[in-house]
């Protein structure tokens, strides 16, 4: 790190945005540290009745293994917050309030107050889940359908590299590399994920990502977004769900009922697009990541004991060779492996 550099952190803060302009000298802000993952800086800034999000790019991940990312993935996040605005709506997203091109961050609109991680909310188990479930399938065909009627989105994010460096490097390759039977099936992710190119891809859509509030999704972290297969997002989002199934069983019926709720209204909005080979392509996502989140780089961090560890490995290996069709198929097999049928 050069003595030049400058990372954000709630002490220079302050100073920062008096320098910038965005705050008068001596006025009273508050400046917190948030969840930034691995891949980010994430500071809360309250003055006032602004409340901003900075968030400042890292080059190296936090994760064990060795895991570098172009810093400049945070201006095309910026730029994806302010081009799906016209399409998702200015409730559901952010407004970029500045973005500083030297020291790789911006600076946005945080969501609003009340707002609960639906992450927190899944792993509490709390019933009003299927709503918001609803709102994430609606959001994610939203965005599919309208990048899609919009020939700008496929030109400004054509770039797949930071996409392949958070993603599809490590957790395709890298997983691979772990299990080399499977090989083949990973050539063939890999391919598909760089290869095919219909949508906007978000390339994050987690529930760690959605903020809700009155039933609303706040959607966030738009870094790994790119043109390309829209099936990873539902892929990625299945398998979060899946996932809590196997992490906690006495929720598994509001987990299903989260997934068909969000699998259903998808199929709704996509309409005819959501036809064979989109469901192909997102069940053979979903093997793929399930498998990724316990043995590639990025593992989740709330399956800790191998004996679950190897249920979800079972599950994922039988996603990728025997390849089912319905989404139906797979959580019969997760049921199955956690003792729910």
């Amino acid at each position: 790190m050069s003595a030049e550099e400058f990372f954000a952190t709630p002490e220079n803060v302050p100073a920062y945005l008096v320098r910038r302009g965005l705050l008068a000298p001596g006025e009273p802000i508050s400046v917190a540290e948030l969840g930034g993952g691995v891949s980010n800086i994430v500071l809360r800034i309250e003055s006032g009745d602004r409340r901003w999000v900075l968030k400042q790019s890292l080059a190296k991940l936090r994760v064990k293994d060795d895991w570098q990312s172009d810093r400049a993935r945070i201006f095309r996040e910026a730029e994806a917050i302010e081009a799906l605005r016209p399409v998702l709506g200015s409730t559901n997203l952010p407004h970029v309030v500045h973005v500083d091109r030297e020291d790789f961050l911006f600076i946005m609109t945080a969501a609003p107050l009340g707002s609960v991680v639906w992450k927190e909310s899944l792993m509490a188990g709390r019933r009003s889940d299927p709503a918001v479930a609803r709102e994430a399938g609606r959001l994610l065909a939203q965005m599919i359908n309208g990048s899609r009627s919009d020939p700008a989105f496929g030109e400004k994010f054509s770039d797949t590299t930071v996409f392949d460096q958070l993603r599809v490097d490590p957790y395709y390759r890298t997983t691979a590399r772990r299990h080399p039977e499977l090989q083949p099936e990973f050539d063939e992710l890999v391919h598909t994920a760089l290869a095919v190119k219909v949508g906007l891809v978000h390339g994050d859509y987690s529930p760690k990502n959605m903020l809700v509030a009155g039933g609303k999704i706040f959607l966030i972290d738009f870094e790994c977004v790119h043109w390309g297969d829209p099936a990873f997002d539902a892929g990625f989002l299945v398998n979060h769900l899946l996932l809590k199934m196997f992490h906690q069983p006495h929720f598994t019926s509001h987990y299903h009922a989260a997934l068909t709720d969000f699998w259903n209204t998808l199929a709704t909005g996509l309409g005819a697009e959501m036809n064979y080979n989109f469901k192909r392509r997102t069940l053979r996502h979903l093997g793929g990541l399930m498998l990724a989140r316990i043995d590639g780089k990025s593992p989740v961090e709330y399956i800790r004991d191998d004996p679950t560890k190897d249920r979800v490995r079972g599950v994922a290996k039988r996603i990728l060779v025997e390849r089912p069709e319905e989404l139906s198929e797979v959580v019969g097999m997760v049921l199955g492996a956690i003792g729910e049928v």
